[in-house]
């Protein structure tokens, strides 16, 4: 898989985060500098995680616990 664009989000957890709908994956650097790359997420999901109060929590509540996540090296 080739390289997901991100974007900077407004998260104290989370600095950004990309999407390619093309494999339903979804790609999120934390704030710490490790970057995941979560599968077979949804676009609803992804949707649903941009609109909530806290993306870091929706990550840890909604995502984490439902989808395998592969680790990104630099």
């Amino acid at each position: 898989m080739g390289r997901i664009r991100r974007w900077p989000v407004s998260s104290s957890a989370v600095r950004s985060v990309g999407y390619d709908a093309l494999t339903s994956t979804l790609e999120v650097e934390w704030s710490s500098g490790a970057v995941y790359r979560y599968l077979g997420v949804g676009q609803p999901a992804v949707e649903a995680m941009m609109r909530s109060d806290s993306i870091g929590a929706y990550l840890n509540e909604e995502i984490k616990p439902n989808h395998e996540a592969v680790p990104v090296q630099p």
